[in-house]
């Protein structure tokens, strides 16, 4: 019995190596993935709270790879490892390291230069990475998360409520996210920003 599952609008599915990565091989169902998932992810949560970030560290390439292993790293072999893949979204595989080490300098230049205000920045990147989607899966909420560390660890604010949802099941949530995105792919920001705030 393999694994089934089942994509929400705007998910990336996996390919069947991807799915070999798998290592609680007892998962079979999309709500089992979703619940060892979240526990993983509750744990990368711990680890965020009780170490120290500061922004030379969190705008490396390693600690995008970190943190999303520490985030799934429990439940996938590949967590924290560049996709090797093409996907339905996202940019060429070939092209994720250049592309982020571009989105990590801006970042590092808006906050230096305070060309946007700290929300905005924080979305900006939240936005960029998950168009780069560097990792197979969990691109979402890795981003999601690294737009809180940049908000709470380098600017000393609160942390998004991102519709105070984990987004796996709420649909409605889940929809209005996606066009907010969508909005953001074409130089609108503020959906976004509402969506994260709210």
């Amino acid at each position: 019995m393999g694994l089934e599952l089942q994509y929400a609008e705007g998910q990336t599915p996996l390919d069947e190596e991807e799915k070999e990565g798998l290592k609680i091989k007892s998962i079979t169902t999309q709500g089992e993935l979703d619940e060892f998932e979240q526990l993983n992810i509750e744990k990368a949560v711990e680890w965020t709270i009780h170490t120290n970030l500061k922004q030379e560290r969190i705008l490396t390439e390693k600690f995008v790879k970190d943190l999303h292993k520490k985030m799934y790293g429990d439940v996938w072999k590949w967590a924290g490892e560049f996709r090797k893949s093409d996907k339905n979204i996202g940019i060429k595989w070939t092209q994720i390291g250049v592309a982020l080490k571009k989105l990590l300098d801006d970042t590092k230049y808006w906050i230096k230069n305070k060309t946007f205000p700290p929300a905005e920045i924080s979305i900006r990147f939240k936005h960029q990475i998950v168009a780069i989607h560097c990792f197979p899966n969990g691109n979402g909420r890795h981003s999601r998360m690294m737009a809180d560390i940049i908000m709470e660890s380098v600017f000393g604010k609160e942390i998004f409520s991102w519709h105070s949802s984990n987004m796996v099941n709420a649909n409605e949530t889940r929809k209005e996210y996606i066009a907010a995105l969508k909005k953001a792919d074409n130089g609108n920001i503020e959906p976004l920003m509402e969506f994260a705030k709210n």
